[in-house]
Formats: structure tokens, sequence, C-alpha cells
């Protein structure tokens, strides 16, 4: 998985933020309180060629917790072979059984292949939105530990 999200990272030209250690990734994925969860979709071989990393998220409105995909990957040498669709069929189907009722994710606007692919499936953006964040030194000050 930490290669695959190296990977992911380069190619969406961010490779020098993909900081998590394998060791990192264990703890969060695997560990005694996972914090996140990861599926993996394999070859006919077994070899791994693509992931899905994602967690929980809550709906004040709906007062019911839904999927939030952080990374969906598939190799380029393994895309049109289902397995992207398999990893997102695997987490609609978690959040059918469990009663979630949504699937979320957000896509960099210039990954138009990423973005044909999830409208083929029937999401559609969510335009109104803007996403913030607060990071290392913002995330700091914000905190009043600058």
């Amino acid at each position: 998985i930490h290669t695959l999200i190296r990977e992911l990272a380069d190619y969406e030209r961010a490779l020098e933020e993909a900081k998590a250690t394998e060791e990192q990734l264990h703890e969060a994925l695997f560990g005694h309180r996972p914090a996140a969860y990861a599926h993996v979709a394999t070859d006919p071989v077994g070899a791994v060629v693509g992931y899905a990393i994602w967690f929980l998220n809550f709906s004040t409105w709906r007062g019911v917790h839904g999927i939030y995909l952080e990374d969906l990957y598939v190799r380029p040498t393994a895309r049109g072979g289902g397995h992207g669709k398999a990893l997102l069929t695997e987490l609609a189907r978690i959040c059918v059984e469990r009663g979630y009722q949504r699937l979320e994710w957000s896509v960099l606007n210039w990954n138009t292949p990423a973005i044909d692919f999830y409208e083929s499936l029937g999401a559609r953006p969510q335009d109104e939105w803007t996403v913030y964040r607060l990071t290392d030194q913002a995330l700091a000050k914000a905190a009043g530990t600058a």
C-alpha cells in the first residue's frame, strides 16, 4: 500500500507531500485502534494493483455515518480491468449494509479520467462546497501553539 500511495502522490503532482512511513500506515490501518481502513484490489496472480483507504464521517443533518474515501488508486497497467469499480462497489455495499447514507470523496479538478469514471457510476460533484484545510504552521497557530 505504501508504494501505491507514493505512486498516487506522484500522479497527483505532490510526491514531496507523501511523508507517511510504512510503520505509520501499518499502525493507522491495522493497529490496535485503526483510524482508517484499507481494501486492496489484486490481479489474477495475487499482486496488489490498487487500493481504497477510507474512514467514517458523520452527517449532523441526517444523523448518520457515511464513508469518506481518502484515496482510490489503481495502477495504470491495471486500469480498465474493473478494479476501481470493484473497490467502490465494496464501499457502497458497506454503506448500505451498515445504514450509512453517503459515500463521498474529493478529486482534483484536473483529473478528468477520474471525474469521468466517478460520473459514469452516478456520482455527482458537490459544487456548492469549498474544502478548507489547516496544516503545519497554520494548524499550530490555530491551536495557539505557534
